[in-house]
């Protein structure tokens, strides 16, 4: 187990997984070992796995999805870095727009920050639209506020449409 250096900062946060190929529940599980290997991390907390229906391109296989929670003195950079590390490890290729992956890894949250580069936006743009991000967030922290958008529970209720089946 990592320890987190005292030197350094200690933030929360939030990460999406998902996977739709090459047995999806066995790349969420294996990502979980490997979220907890992180430098300078802990994994404190993972949701079980939940199945879902694909939003955009809808011509592929359900995705199972969860959330984990890290305490990190990795900056929200670093963590980035770290997970693309894990996908490419796990073959994930990024072939167009939505397209099936063996891993997907997204940081939603990282403390309360509020960031907005090319390359990262904090909290994850879309997570509050998306019951396959909000269902898991909520088993592990049931009383979450996304800032900028609210409560877990009345953003769960606005995606109320969208099926989302606990494994």
């Amino acid at each position: 187990m990592n320890r987190i250096s005292d030197r350094h900062a200690v933030s929360q946060a939030y990460i999406g997984l998902g996977s739709n190929l090459d047995n999806p529940a066995s790349q969420i599980r294996k990502a979980f070992e490997e979220l907890a290997r992180l430098p300078s991390s802990h994994l404190l907390a993972h949701s079980s796995l939940y199945r879902s229906a694909p939003m955009g391109r809808t011509d592929q296989p359900d995705f199972i999805n969860a959330v984990a929670l890290i305490e990190t003195a990795l900056a929200p950079h670093d963590l980035l870095k770290a997970l693309l590390e894990i996908e490419h490890f796990h073959g994930r290729v990024r072939e167009y727009l939505n397209a099936p992956r063996t891993l997907d890894l997204d940081i939603l949250m990282y403390d309360r920050l509020q960031w907005n580069e090319d390359c990262l936006i904090l909290p994850h743009p879309r997570m509050h639209q998306r019951a396959f991000v909000l269902q898991p967030l909520q088993e592990i922290t049931p009383n979450c506020h996304i800032p900028g958008h609210g409560s877990i529970a009345d953003l769960l209720a606005a995606c109320a449409g969208q099926q989302v089946e606990r494994e």
